[in-house]
Formats: C-alpha cells, structure tokens, sequence
C-alpha cells in the first residue's frame, strides 16, 4: 500500500468503516511509515478535540423575532382585478404550453433540481461515516458491490494512474429513487460520481455548471445520466470527467 492510498483510508480507519482486511493493511503501512503515523495521530487528535467540544448554539430571541418581522405578512383576499389577471395569466400559459415553451421551462426547472440534490447529497457524503459503504481502490471489488442492490450497477473505472484515486462507492438518494455514487479523491478533495438510469440513450455532451461553490460536471451515455461533483476547480473536474469518458470507450470498443 502507497502512502497515497494509506492517506485516503485514515479517516476511515479512525472512525471504524473499514473492512478487517483493509484495516490489517493500513495499519501495517502505519507502522512502516512515519509519516503516515504521524498524520494518523494529527488526526486522532482532531477527531478527540472536536468530540469533546460541545458545538451547539442556541440563537437569541432577538434574532427570531428579526426573522419573524422579515417574513412576509398575510396577504388580504384578493381583488376582482387581481383575480382576472391571475385568469388572464393562465389563458398565457396555456398558449405557451402549445407552442411547447413550458415544456422547456419545467425541463429546465427540473434539471436544477436535480443538480441542486445531487450537492446535497455530495454533502451528505462528507459528514463523518456516509461517504463510503464500500471501501477499496479496487474496481473489480467495487463494482460486485452494487449488484442487487440497484437496477442497473454503475460502471466503475479505476483512474488513479491519471490522479484520481478510486476510494469506494455507496448507495445514495437523488429524485426519491436510490442511486450508486462512486467515490474518488484527488489530492485531498472528493469527488462524488453520481450515476442513474434513464431511458434516454441518446449521448449528451458533458456541461459544466456550479452550485453552492461546488462543480458540477453532467453528461449522458448509453441509458446512464452521470453527475461529477466537488469542490475541486472546474477544470479539473472537466479532465476527470474527460479521463473517465475516454476509459469507458476504450472499454467499449476493447
């Protein structure tokens, strides 16, 4: 084991999610490593101060009376005039839905919800303990682990050749219906590859977007939709999504 895949692995080992197996070995490289030794103890420390510091707030009433009188107050019944332009609006939106224009409009709608789930979900996953069910650099260890568990297995492309470190996968919740995450690290940043079966087996190109300070890359291919997302910056979420498409065609074409 390198010092680069003992380091990805020692939060885990610390918080007790890995295998017997997987502990023995980084353990083992602990006790060979000083480096790594010393980073396991920084971290114990950390994890020992932060358990025994007590982190809750309690707001003051000051501030909820504020967020009370910035609430917006009840609305008076509405006028007659009010009322025939709510029945005129809506005479407009039904012209737009025959030219098609809404159907764009909730399309849209949906895609940012959608986006904006799968950021809460990549923040889900870096709270202590919910960022990996399986733990391995192993894509032939990785990928079984799926099996069963989702309709379709999402494919996993081991990338630490090309600096991004596959660290695991888990079983996550996007759009009320469970889908894999594949999990890798570069350097110290996760990177949460979200992937969900759709009918659509059209290939879309990759888009680059932002939310919340986080990147998000998206494409489609072959009946999967696929969500790239950390805090890494764009470019190099845009290499990794690149990196991860050229693997996938060469295993297609292999």
């Amino acid at each position: 084991m390198t010092c680069e895949e003992a380091e990805v692995l020692l939060h885990a080992l610390i918080d007790g999610e890995l295998d017997a197996g997987h502990a023995r070995e980084v353990e083992a490289h602990i006790e060979g490593c000083p480096h790594c030794a010393e980073l396991m103890q920084e971290y114990r420390e950390i994890s020992q101060a932060m358990a025994a510091t007590d982190l809750r707030y309690k707001a003051p009433l000051e501030l909820r009376r504020r967020i009370e009188k910035a609430l917006p107050q009840p609305q008076a019944a509405p006028s007659r005039r009010s009322v025939l332009r709510g029945f005129a609006m809506g005479s407009a939106v039904s012209a737009m839905a025959a030219t098609g224009l809404v159907a764009i409009v909730l399309r849209n709608d949906d895609a940012q919800r959608i986006e904006a789930e799968v950021v809460s979900a990549h923040l889900r996953s870096l709270q202590a303990g919910h960022l990996i069910d399986v733990v391995s650099t192993d894509q032939h260890t990785v990928k079984p682990w799926f099996n069963g568990k989702l309709d379709v297995s999402p494919p996993v492309i081991d990338l630490t050749a090309q600096g991004f470190t596959l660290v695991g996968g888990r079983l996550d919740y996007v759009d009320a219906r469970a889908i894999g995450a594949v999990v890798y690290k570069r350097r110290q940043h996760v990177i949460n590859l979200f992937v969900a079966q759709t009918a659509n087996t059209e290939r879309r190109a990759a888009k680059i977007s932002t939310l919340q300070g986080f990147n998000i890359r998206r494409w489609s291919d072959r009946g999967l939709n696929y969500w790239a997302v950390s805090d890494i910056g764009a470019d190099e979420l845009t290499e990794f999504g690149d990196k991860f498409e050229t693997a996938m065609q060469a295993n297609k074409e292999g």
